[in-house]
């Protein structure tokens, strides 16, 4: 299989980009149908129900209390762990810890002209839920990228959800889940795993919100719960679009591409925009190369099948144009001074400036999240941070010289709007002068 190249204005890569664009907005009636079923089954049978999915699905069979991962055996997987995968897992924890520490949200308040103080408290939710992909892989930066900001959140108790494989757990899973305070761990994924995390179970407790990446049902599953909890964003499977110009070094550019595409899924996106047809004649050459000893090399060539072009552009701005009408997850720009193009990205999850600088960078350690909106959500969403896993309140406090002010206009804009009984609310309050439980200014 040899990629093809196709021409922006071609006819072939309009059918391309729209259907990109139909990403967007839901996987279908079916998969709809069919996770609203396994919803109502948790909600009606709660854990045996969990057991049941999880032998159809994960072809693993459990007990209800099989389904809990104790303490002891993610601190014990975080011992045995060899010693250099762990201090790889502990180095990529501190710099996620590290950046997103800046993302907090902070509590603030000050007063305005008319003598009112107004502010906004911030505070970590109580329990949330954080949902870990399993299948064909086990992703314990996943644990990481998740677990670690809403950790510096001050989150109060962390439950983690990933889907039992018949190997058996994932010893690097369970030590990231020690490395980054997870406080529960379930051997429970797929829908099923997002409807015990909203509505709870004997086992599984009730959570305030579900964060995390998955599959198209785990993300229509949180689209559905959501109001009964919180969550992130729709966080889908992997999309790479890389612009690179005439000096792009086409192994590493076929490299990145494979990267994204190689989870395993067959939904994920890798699209390469280039004024240069040499460079993308030699992009499809170097794929090739790359593929034939590649571990995962029969995923990828779905992927590229599905959701793959490489895509001649006329100008680097007709590239940014597609690119911002796209709204990649992961954006890489392989151009000679690439930081001055920065300015020009009007949508995307992350973007990775410079050829040094490939998207599993952030998939890892650099310290940004890798649970990133995809789909097209990267032109309204953004990504999951520390500022996730908090809630806000606002705080009004007035005064009588604020009430005397503003009152009057108040209760004017109350009746344009047909409310006489808020207007009168606050009529009631001119000219008093013995409210209580209010500081006076000394």
């Amino acid at each position: 299989m040899k990629l093809a190249i196709l021409n922006s204005h071609s006819a072939a890569f309009g059918r391309f980009l729209d259907a990109m664009l139909k990403r967007r907005g839901g996987d279908g009636a079916a998969i709809d149908a069919a996770v609203a079923k396994i919803i109502a089954a948790v909600r009606r049978r709660g854990d045996r129900a969990l057991v049941e999915f999880g032998a159809r699905f994960d072809r693993v069979k459990l007990t209800p209390a099989g389904l809990r991962v104790r303490s002891a055996e993610m601190e014990a997987a975080r011992r045995a762990l060899p010693t250099a995968e762990r201090r790889a897992l502990e180095l990529a924890a501190r710099r996620i810890r590290e950046f997103h520490r800046r993302t907090l949200s902070r509590s603030f308040t000050y007063r305005d002209g008319a003598g009112m103080r107004l502010g906004q408290t911030v505070r970590p939710l109580a329990r949330v839920g954080i949902y870990v992909p399993g299948g064909q892989g086990a992703y314990p930066s996943t644990v990481l990228m998740n677990a670690i900001p809403a950790r510096v959140a001050g989150v109060g108790e962390i439950v983690m959800v990933s889907p039992p494989s018949p190997a058996g757990d994932s010893a690097a899973v369970l030590a990231a889940a020690a490395i980054a305070g997870v406080d529960e761990f379930y051997r429970v994924g797929g829908a099923q795993a997002v409807a015990a995390l909203a509505y709870g179970t004997r086992t599984i407790g009730a959570v305030d919100k579900i964060v995390g990446p998955g599959n198209a049902w785990v993300q229509t599953a949180k689209r559905m719960v959501y109001g009964a909890v919180d969550i992130d964003k729709m966080a889908g499977p992997s999309e790479v679009l890389v612009i690179a110009d005439g000096g792009a070094r086409a192994q590493w550019v076929a490299a990145d591409l494979i990267a994204q595409a190689e989870h395993g899924s067959g939904d994920e996106a890798a699209v390469l925009l280039t004024p240069s047809r040499a460079v993308a004649e030699r992009v499809a050459v170097a794929l090739e190369a790359a593929l034939a000893d590649l571990p995962r090399a029969a995923a990828v060539r779905r992927v590229f099948q599905r959701r793959g072009a490489l895509v001649v552009v006329d100008s680097l701005e007709e590239a940014f144009a597609l690119a911002n009408r796209i709204a990649p997850e992961h954006l890489e720009l392989d151009l000679k001074d690439a930081r001055r193009w920065l300015g020009r990205v009007g949508a995307a999850g992350a973007v990775f400036v410079g050829e040094l600088s490939p998207a599993p960078l952030g998939d890892y350690l650099a310290g940004p999240n890798h649970v990133l909106p995809t789909g097209g959500a990267a032109r309204f969403a953004s990504p999951l941070g520390a500022y996730d896993f908090v809630a806000r309140t606002s705080v009004i406090e007035a005064s009588g010289r604020a009430i005397e002010k503003l009152g009057p206009a108040l209760a004017l804009l109350a009746r344009m709007e047909g409310f006489e009984g808020h207007a009168r609310a606050v009529e009631l309050r001119l000219g008093h002068k013995g409210a209580r439980n209010v500081r006076r200014k000394r």
